[in-house]
């Protein structure tokens, strides 16, 4: 019984190790600082546009695409950018607040949530996809990694 207690508990401990792992995603909340990275690294760009304490698609958004292992995998080849626009005003700074309005004024005019852009180290915009289907399916969006991010 002893030896079936801890091969469940070693087996528990693994599985929050590996949740742990695709939470610590290296998101960045300034573009200026992203295109320097990606320029050194001579990586692309990952910018995520999100409404994070308000937009149902993008809590979806996040849990099943940015929170998969998958995604994990393969941010390491990108430089990832999160500009969040929360309703909420105790989330970010007020100085955070403008900046990411400025950057949602200049590549999201639309102003759709979510949006995923894949700019060049300068800053261009390469591709973009937007929204997110209540079916919870991410093949579109991990396609559209696979088509703008080689």
């Amino acid at each position: 019984m002893r030896n079936v207690i801890l091969i469940v508990f070693l087996l528990c401990t693994a599985a929050t190790i590996a949740q742990d792992e695709t939470s610590k995603l290296k998101w960045l909340t300034n573009l200026e600082q992203a295109q320097k990275i990606a320029k050194k690294k001579k990586q692309p760009i990952l910018m995520y546009m999100t409404g994070s304490d308000w937009c149902a698609p993008c809590k979806m958004l996040k849990e099943d695409f940015f929170e998969s292992d998958e995604f994990f995998t393969r941010s390491k080849d990108m430089v990832l950018v999160m500009i969040d626009r929360p309703r909420r005003v105790d989330i970010l700074s007020e100085k955070q607040l403008a900046y990411n309005k400025e950057v949602i004024a200049k590549y999201n005019k639309e102003n759709t949530f979510p949006k995923i852009l894949i700019l060049n180290s300068n800053g261009k915009e390469k591709a973009k996809i937007s929204g997110y289907s209540s079916l919870r399916d991410t093949s579109n969006h991990f396609a559209f990694l696979d088509k703008n991010t080689k």
